[in-house]
Formats: C-alpha cells, structure tokens, sequence
C-alpha cells in the first residue's frame, strides 16, 4: 500500500522530512490519522488478540479484547472526539502597562514532529496506542517498537500497520534488545517509553545524548491503605480483583497492603476466599492470565520462595504440590500472599508484577505515611475507607503519580485526566489535554501595539540622569 523505507534512522528522517514540509496538520487531518488507526484496529482485533494467546501461551482473547483492543480504541476516540478543544490557543494576560496599549498574547501548541514510542509487554498493544492517540492528536508523525518479548504480538501489530497506514505517518519497527538500544538513541522530537525503572534509567540516558524530551511510564511497589473506617469485607474484594488482574502484571497493581494490625488475619482470609471464588482453579484455568513467559514466572517464583526459606508468612489461595512445577507447566500461579516479611527480602525490595503482595499491619496511620514515604514514588497509590480527615492527611503527606479511593486501578482508566508517574515510577503524562499538551510545543506569541512608548518614558539610551531613579523606585515589594 504504501512506500517501504529501509533502517530505523531513514524512518525518522523521512517522517521529520514530511513534518518540515507539512508542519500545520489541520483538526480534520487529525481526525482522518485517528480514525484510520481505529478503523485498522477494529478491522484486526482478531489476529492481534490470537498473537496475544500465543505470546502469554494462553491469555484470553476476551481478556485481551478488554485490555488492549476496547482500551485503546476508547483512548484513540476520546481524542479523535475531543482534538478540537485541545487545539484552540490560550489566551493569556499581558504586562503593564502593555496590556492598556493594545497588546496581545497567547500560547499556540504546536506538533513537535517525530515521535517514537516503546511499548511494553503487558499490555502489548494498549501501551503503544493509548499514547500514540495524544501523539496524533497533537500533529506528530510516529514510529512503534512493540516490545520483544510479545514477539508474535510484535510481528502482527507491524503487518497490519505495514499493510494499511503510511509509514510516513506511523511506522512500526520490531526486533530485540538492540534494537531497542538504537531505537532509544535516535533523535526522535519526544520519546515515549513503558517500562521498567533501571530501563527507563537507560531510555533517559540515550535520549539525553540528543537532547531528546521523553515520557517515562514506569513502575515501582504501590501502596493499599486500608483503614479502620472501611468495609473490610468489600475492600478485600476490591483488592483481590485488582490482583487478579493480567495476572498482577500491571505497573499499578496493588503490591503493599497495609492492613490495621487487628484486621490482618481476616483480611487475608478474605482476599483469598475472594480470589478462589474469582478462580476455583488455577491450572489450566483460561480465565487466569498466565505469566508472559519462563524466565518471568521463574523470577516470581523464586521471590516467593526466597520468602518461604526467610520464614515468612505465606498464605496461598490454592494448594500447589510443587510451585516450581508451575514454571514448566502452564506458568499459571496461585495468589500468594506475604505476611510481614524481612525488610531485606527480594518481595520487599523488588516490583513484584505477578500474583502476590505483601500485607503489612498498623496501628498508626502516621507510621504508613513514613513508610510509604521511605520508598520510590509509586505508579499509583490506593486508600480504602471513610475517615476524610485521614484520607485528607494521607494525601496532604504522599506522592504518587496517581490515586484511587476504595479501588484499585481506575485512575489510569480515566481519558480525561493525566496518567503518569513521578519520580522512580516515571515522568510526564498521556491521556487527555495533559496528553496532547505534553506532546505539543506550546509556543508564546506576543503581539505588540502600534505605538511604541518606550522613547517617551524615557527607556531608551541615551539614558537621561534620572533613569536609575526610575528603576529603582519601582523595586517594591507590592
């Protein structure tokens, strides 16, 4: 369908090329670039959820029509639906005295050109399209890289792109490691990328060798409060179904639950009768996301075992002869949960993304605070209960890139608000204006008066002996 072009870097510049040539992209082009995009997902959902299956060797079509496919249509028709608004300029306030002289002045947000966006396996799709909606809303051209270790996912979304979008506007390049390597160092105008930390640390690095500006979706251990005043019973539910979720494979999946000392014991009764309900059984279980791969699932495995052999408090939602055996078996895994474990043990210092979490007990609300503060900011935070001058306090005293209150998960669902970390779990945001903001120039354009009074108020050189007075007396502090 349309012209092939070879390397990654003769991608960049022919589309960096077209956007010097076309720099105004008008609301209906947009929109056009939109609509395409969903026209083609709409068209392939079925070969993109089928590589999906046999990528995770066994996630659910269903599941992945949920998560990826409705996820990001929903982010690519909000945008398509809303660019019209986000376009329009800001007008904005001139300085005295200039305001009273005819003055004008207003931020236009201008398309940045190229950008390159680096998806993650989790949700293989979702998270190169979700932001790719702001990218082309904002004007920009771009260019994908599916995460290798979704290979088939990989190799199908690039077909169906190659097959039906002009490269010159989004491309799509696939491969391993290196070529996400060279992929970082390009000098894309922004770049976007969903990963882990020490990853995004490496991103960041590459990027900075072109003076690149970057979107880092990231990670990091987020927190559940639970307290006093909630309905225990519901919370539990609440948090069980959000760790069930794409297999606890997802950045803001709950990983530390803080749970009111004299509550502990029911609480994990209850999230694990709730997960057994959700799954009564795990092996072979379709409705159970499976670990994306070997060497992931053995990770996890070996983190629960390392707080086994720690003497750790584990409860398990299902009965597993030999966990081990899971890793050469269908990579399905029950809930775990970990009571109070060593601060020195790896699911207390590692990201956890699989079916487990950490449950820590509290007196005093203060002392959460100060832990959750000890940590890297996380991806997300999450309280449950109906105290609002705890919950006032809770929030006053944190930093997290987002929060949900008595659930788990749906902030990042929401299109018309910023989704983003802060600090170790990332840096800027997509979804919504924030999203198109980030992915636009915003440029001040002030327009002057006709007359310019500068020569008669007596600012001009050469400067009369009363100029220094002038300055000065008008360094006040009103």
């Amino acid at each position: 369908m349309t012209q092939q072009i070879g390397s990654m870097a003769e991608l960049l510049h022919a589309q960096q090329q077209e956007h010097m040539q076309h720099r105004h992209v008008s609301s209906e082009q947009r929109r056009a670039r939109l609509q395409q995009i969903i026209d083609v997902v709409v068209a392939n959902y079925q070969v993109i959820v089928a590589a999906m299956e046999d990528d995770f060797a066994g996630r659910s079509q269903g599941f992945s029509v949920m998560n990826d496919i409705l996820g990001s249509l929903a982010s690519l028709k909000y945008a398509r639906d809303n660019l019209d608004s986000w376009m329009g300029s800001d007008n904005r306030q001139v300085f005295s005295p200039y305001d009273q002289l005819g003055s004008t002045a207003r931020i236009e947000y201008q398309a940045k050109g190229s950008v390159g966006i680096i998806g993650t396996w989790n949700a293989p799709l979702y998270t190169l399209l979700s932001p790719l909606a702001c990218v082309l809303a904002a004007g920009n051209r771009a260019i994908l890289k599916p995460s290798e270790v979704t290979p088939k996912t990989a190799a199908a979304i690039a077909t169906v792109f190659a097959n039906e979008i002009d490269p010159l506007i989004v491309g799509v390049v696939i491969g391993g490691v290196d070529v996400g390597v060279e992929f970082s160092h390009l000098p894309f105008d922004h770049l976007i990328f969903t990963g882990s930390t020490s990853v995004g640390k490496k991103i960041m690095q590459a990027a900075a060798q072109n003076l690149v500006p970057v979107t880092l979706e990231l990670g990091g251990k987020s927190p559940v409060i639970v307290s006093n005043s909630c309905d225990l019973a519901e919370t539990c539910k609440r948090i069980a179904i959000a760790k069930s979720n794409n297999g606890g494979q997802l950045c803001i999946s709950p990983d530390i639950i803080y749970v009111p000392k004299a509550h502990i014991e029911q609480a994990a009764t209850l999230m694990l009768d709730t997960y057994r309900s959700l799954f009564p059984v795990i092996t072979d279980n379709v409705d159970v996301v499976p670990i994306v791969n070997t060497a992931h699932c053995q990770r996890i495995v070996d983190v629960l075992s390392q707080a086994q052999e720690a003497e750790s408090d584990v409860r398990v939602s299902h009965s597993v002869d030999n966990l081990q055996a899971c890793v050469s078996q269908d990579k399905r895994l029950p809930l775990h949960l970990v009571i109070a474990p060593n601060k020195s043990t790896r699911i207390m210092q590692e990201e956890i993304f699989g079916p487990a979490a950490v449950l820590l007990p509290y007196d005093d609300i203060n002392d959460v605070i100060n832990d959750i503060n000890l940590r890297d900011k996380p991806l997300a935070l999450y309280y449950f209960g109906e105290d609002q001058a705890e919950l006032d306090l809770v929030l006053a005293n944190t930093t997290s890139g987002g929060v949900s209150i008595n659930d788990c998960l749906m902030h990042a669902a929401m299109h018309d608000a910023p989704f983003g970390g802060v600090g170790a779990s990332g840096m800027g945001h997509y979804h919504g204006i924030e999203g198109f903001k980030a992915l636009s120039h915003a440029r001040t354009v002030f327009v002057a008066p006709q007359h310019d009074p500068r020569g008669e108020w007596g600012l001009l050189p050469p400067h009369h002996d009363q100029f220094k007075d002038m300055m000065v007396a008008q360094v006040t502090a009103d």
